[in-house]
């Protein structure tokens, strides 16, 4: 078994590919013609999004919503970067809501953002 992506459901399939774009520099891989499914070029393992309808068409379980206003869900995405506090400040004037400014711990540094469909970004300067 191999993980292939990773699909975060929002309201804005296009809104969410243009942030990662203008935050963090990932370009659109692919894009369905109905806009309700897009990934981005991240690599080997894609960052995936999809409208709810598409989420509720596939499966009928309810799910909870990442959602910027409410407390985030339990994981977050780390993004590899050559300079933490440039892309940190980029993230921020994108959009990202600030959480943990560039820090240390040990030999790690590191910065938390919060994008704008709620999920955790973690850069970790490499």
């Amino acid at each position: 078994m191999e993980l292939i992506n990773q699909v975060i459901y929002v309201d804005n399939v296009e809104e969410t590919l243009d942030f990662y774009f203008q935050a963090f520099g990932f370009g659109t891989h692919a894009l369905s013609d109905d806009a309700e499914y897009g990934e981005l070029a991240t690599g080997d393992v894609k960052i995936a999004f999809a409208n709810h309808p598409y989420a509720q068409a596939h499966f009928k379980q309810g799910y909870i919503r990442a959602h910027p206003k409410q407390p985030a869900l339990g994981f977050e995405l780390r993004f590899s970067c050559t300079n933490l506090s440039e892309s940190y400040d980029i993230a921020v004037l994108a959009g990202a809501e600030p959480l943990c400014p560039p820090s240390c711990r040990g030999t790690q540094y590191y910065a938390y953002v919060r994008a704008i469909e709620g999920t955790l970004i973690c850069l970790v300067q490499a």
